[in-house]
């Protein structure tokens, strides 16, 4: 037989783009249109509903960038209809090629009840199903006029002060239409069968019965009278619809979802409304499919509908106590990984868990992250600690260099923690139910002879409304069908028991999940990230402050000004935000808002203080460190010892030389460290010839992803910023000794001071940059003479290893790396470490020299000034601070870490305070230290091995105690631990290696006084 499969593949192509879609609505009557423009920001519901229209018809230009306007459709459904179904379509000028991305609109009623949202595949509203003709149509539409920022060009659209007030859009169609549903039906089988036969091979007969299936339906369908012939097509198709899939078919669990990002291209309140439009859409596709299962995770963007939009949330509530509308990850939002600290990190499941609890009952038992960069090694302990038990990732398919090896898997921590993960192998969080992607993810999936089950988030997300009724028709067809994997709606608790009961022995992956993509996330909008770090250590401050003085002096705990504040800075912790990939707008604002909450903290911490410490203008500084420094315990208030002055020479050649006795450093006349001696082992930290405080730049234009990409050959080209303009030393009136250097490069100047403190282990480098740079990348270099073929970086909980070398392309891909507070690189016996007050990102390199030895240059990573989405991202000024440790530790490099992030700098306080909790042993380090989250006045404790070993430690409670308990993140008890002792003396731990504990402290009743 002669072959004709390409022509009927062609026919196809036409006869249903051309003549069966659009007789979906095959008689309309336009609807009047009038529109109102809000003068600034969006305005209260009942205030756009009342506010005076101006006539407006298709074709109407509208919209400035990020404005409002309120439109308002009105017309009658022709007596002639009746009995028919009838939609409005809304077209606000979409383009139907982007789902998201551009304007929106929020459908209300009259009497301000919100229906839907219109997106660019969901133009549709429902005004009856079985119409009696003669109704009355009237609609207002809350229309965001959110310009399209195309990628990668350099835009002023991403601020509404330099967006201009051009309009952006033109009104579409605004007609009321006849729905007809056997038309739309025919589209949703030949869309079914013909994606399907484009996924099949060749040869099977199952595809030819489809071919001929699909030419008899053509055939039957008149295209003068498609309206009328539709039921007869339909009909030809019955059989190969009804054929069903073969026992060993791959199924997949769709769940309905719109991944939204907190903030992205557009601002915090613009994501206010994108959630209420979106699942104002699936709280009405769910009264609609009774199939149907929607998920939505980020518990912040159900407190936005809470806190702006209680109409839509209600139905939100009403979804979820019916199990349909599924509460998914228990975080506050879906978090960068890498960069939180270890008790941010922790309290997005504490904020995100509880508030699901709180508000709905529901105990999340999966983590959902679909889209964030990468994931630290320390997440999966803090997953379990949280209570839950499994992870959903997708980026990882993002990947630049090498493919994951796993779909279904275990992924263990750095403790040990096992956490069973999948990572769908349709490879997309926004499945819109194509015939490519549903054949992709059966054949992708690496699991397959020892597992047959993956999980389709299903949905257009941002600015595309979520699923669609499409996507639940082509569902429903695919459910059991021949030639195709099996679709069946779930939950995401759902999918992962089904899973994990099948796959009872995965592999295992350990350590982190590294994004081979976006690791300039670690470095761009550094004053977001330094917000970050800076807020998440005040927080920790406030907390124990705040507890100390509620147990010592019987001060009020500012519990509900901790729970905003900590909701507060998680919310900035989303992976478009803490990375530095949002639009201006988004990073102007976080620096207002991180300004706000230092303020905020600092005023928190202060009145603890002096309630504590008593007058002010005593000798006393308060240590919120989990080590003593500077002779004040950790947690404790009091004096410091002051050590001997620094000395300062001049060094031969030019320069000077800098001595405390513990370290001699050389600086040479350029403001380059030449020589940095351990003067308790006589050793060099600087290889023969190296220079440290090396500042690089180079140039940095990736080849997309501008903020988020650095590709590696930005090394091929860079400059040392050797020259110097003023090179001065001194001794300040610390007895510190202080080298100032300063340098002017491009259109920048930078301002360091190379400060060594008397009794100082390190050297501490601060340095101001003024940065008007253009697509440069800045770093700063310490070449080591150090051999090691690994190197340890700090994370949440403890620190991971990674290797100096790049002996497989796995290794080679790892070129830009996270750390928090440190990275230390060591041989036996002897190490070195590079602290910091703010960098995350950083690169590790080796070399060997002539003499044989080996040089490792560890970088920090300061600065870029990519173009896109920002354009003057990062200009203005910076401060960093680092700290250079010869003859390090790991537990040297986590007590300095500390340090440096909370240095006893507060005003003097007359007296001494005792710490809440002595621990006796450096290697068990606290967390946190706070009054239990529900009130009751218990102490609660965490702590984790930081060293990387066994340790065995005593805590000492330093008030009366009536109890203690083992507890998880969210302060409730868990089965007796075998690490944990309670005796007269305290509490003994004996903990593993980067083993996290929370205890719960129940406070004896104060005597009654007389």
């Amino acid at each position: 037989m002669h072959d004709d499969r390409r022509l009927i593949e062609g026919r196809l192509a036409r006869v249903l783009s051309e003549r069966i879609a659009p007789a979906i609505y095959p008689e309309s009557v336009p609807l009047r249109a009038s529109m109102w423009v809000a003068p600034d920001e969006p305005v209260p519901v009942a205030e756009g509903i009342a506010a005076l229209r101006t006539p407006v018809e298709p074709g109407t230009r509208w919209g400035a960038a990020w404005g409002t306007s309120w439109l308002t459709v009105e017309g009658t459904v022709p007596a002639a209809w009746a009995g028919r179904t009838v939609e409005a379509i809304i077209d606000l000028g979409f383009d139907g090629t982007m789902t998201g991305f551009q304007c929106e609109g929020l459908v209300y009623r009259a009497d301000g009840t919100p229906v839907k949202g219109l997106h660019p595949r969901n133009q549709w509203v429902r005004i009856a199903g079985s119409a009696a003709g003669g109704e009355q149509v009237l609609l207002h539409v809350e229309a965001a006029s959110n310009p399209v920022i195309g990628f990668f060009a350099p835009t002023t659209l991403g601020d509404k002060a330099t967006a201009g007030s051009e309009p952006r859009y033109r009104l579409g169609r605004m007609d009321l239409a006849v729905f007809d549903e056997q038309v739309w039906g025919l589209v949703q089988d030949l869309e079914v069968l013909g994606e399907l036969m484009h996924e099949m091979p060749e040869d099977p007969a199952r595809r030819y019965d489809i071919v001929r299936a699909i030419e008899r339906a053509l055939d039957a369908v008149d295209l003068q009278d498609v309206n009328g012939t539709a039921a007869a097509a339909r009909a030809c198709l019955t059989a190969v619809l009804a054929r069903p899939a073969i026992a060993s078919a791959h199924t997949i669990h769709a769940v309905g979802h719109a991944h939204i990002d907190t903030a992205w291209l557009w601002p915090l309140r613009e994501t206010v409304r994108k959630v209420a439009r979106t699942t104002a859409n699936m709280t009405a596709l769910l009264e609609q499919e009774p199939e149907f299962i929607y998920t939505m995770s980020q518990a912040a963007q159900y407190d936005f509908l809470k806190q702006h939009r209680p109409e839509v949330y209600a139905r939100v509530k009403q979804a979820v106590a019916e199990g349909r509308f599924v509460p998914a990850g228990g975080m506050w939002v879906e978090s960068d990984t890498n960069m939180p600290g270890s008790e941010a990190m922790a309290r997005q499941f504490v904020h995100g868990k509880r508030f699901f609890l709180d508000e709905f009952g529901v105990e999340n038992r999966e983590a959902w992250l679909p889209d964030t960069f990468g994931f630290a090694a320390g997440l999966p302990q803090i997953i379990k600690a949280a209570g839950s038990e499994w992870l959903l990732t997708q980026k990882i398919s993002w990947s630049q260099i090498n493919q994951f090896p796993h779909h279904t898997f275990w992924w263990e921590g750095i403790d040990g923690t096992r956490i069973f993960t999948h990572f769908p192998p349709i490879d997309t969080y926004n499945c819109s139910m194509q015939g490519s992607e549903i054949a992709h993810a059966a054949r992708n999936f690496k699991e397959k002879g020892r597992a047959s089950h993956s999980l389709a988030p299903t949905g257009f997300g941002d600015g595309g409304g979520g699923t669609t009724r499409e996507m639940i028709a082509k569902a429903a067809r695919m459910r059991d069908l021949e030639g195709s994997p099996k679709v069946v709606w779930d939950t995401p608790a759902g999918f992962f028991a089904r899973a994990e009961a099948e796959y009872r022995n995965p592999a295992v992956w350990v350590g982190e999940l590294y994004l081979e993509l976006h690791r300039a996330t670690l470095t761009t909008q550094a004053r977001t990230k330094q917000g970050n770090r800076r807020s998440e250590h005040l927080l920790r401050e406030a907390e124990l402050w705040a507890a100390t003085a509620a147990v010592r002096k019987r001060a009020d705990y500012p519990s509900a000004e901790l729970d905003r504040l900590w909701k507060t800075v998680l919310l900035h912790q989303f992976h478009d935000i803490l990375p530095g990939s949002s639009i201006a707008w988004v990073h102007r604002e976080a620096q207002q808002t991180y300004e706000q909450v230092a303020e905020e903290l600092t005023a928190l911490i202060e009145r603890a203080q002096w309630v504590l410490g008593g007058e002010r203008g005593g000798e006393n500084v308060f240590n919120a460190a989990p080590h003593a420094q500077d002779s004040v315990p950790a947690g404790a208030a009091g004096p410091v010892a002051a050590g001997a002055p620094c000395r300062v020479a001049e060094r031969p050649g030019g320069g000077f030389v800098l001595d405390n006795g513990v370290l001699r450093v050389g600086v040479d006349a350029r403001g380059l460290i030449v020589s940095l001696i351990d003067l308790a082992q006589e050793r060099e930290t600087l290889p023969p010839d190296g220079v440290a405080n090396l500042l690089q730049v180079h140039p940095d234009l990736p080849n997309s992803w501008d903020a988020w990409d650095v590709d590696l050959f930005y090394r091929n080209r860079v400059t040392d910023l050797v020259e110097a303009d003023s090179v001065v030393a001194e001794v300040d009136s610390s007895g510190a000794a202080v080298v100032r250097v300063g340098r002017t490069f491009g259109s920048s100047k930078v301002e360091q001071a190379l400060t060594l403190r008397p009794g100082a282990r390190g050297l501490d480098i601060e340095t101001a940059v003024d940065w008007f740079e253009t697509e440069k990348f800045l770093k700063l270099a310490f070449p080591l003479d150090i051999h090691a073929d690994r190197y340890a970086a700090e994370t949440q909980f403890g620190h991971l290893y990674r290797p100096t070398h790049t002996n497989t392309s796995w290794e080679y891909a790892k070129f830009e790396a996270c750390n928090h507070r440190f990275v230390h690189i060591g041989e036996p016996g002897w190490g070195v470490a590079l602290v910091n007050d703010s960098t995350y990102g950083h690169d590790l390199t080796r070399t060997v020299r002539a003499d044989g030895g080996t040089t490792t240059t560890v970088r920090a990573s300061l600065l870029r000034a990519p173009r896109f989405p920002d354009p003057d991202t990062d200009h203005g000024a910076h401060v960093f601070r680092h700290r250079l440790l010869p003859g390090a530790t790991i537990g040297d490099a986590v007590r300095e870490g500390y340090r440096i992030n909370l240095t006893p700098a507060r005003p003097g306080v007359a007296d001494t305070v005792e710490p809440l909790f002595s621990i006796d042993n450096d290697a068990v380090v606290t967390s946190a230290v706070k009054l239990a989250d529900d009130g009751s006045g218990d102490v609660v404790l965490r702590v984790y091995e930081a060293h990387g070993g066994r340790a065995s430690a005593l805590v000492r409670p330093g008030f009366p105690t009536a109890g203690v308990e083992v507890c998880d993140l969210l302060e409730r008890p868990v089965p007796a631990d075998t690490a944990v002792a309670a005796d007269d003396a305290g509490v003994r731990l004996r903990l593993r290696p980067f083993q996290l504990v929370t205890l719960r402290f129940a406070r004896s009743p104060e005597p009654s006084a007389g």
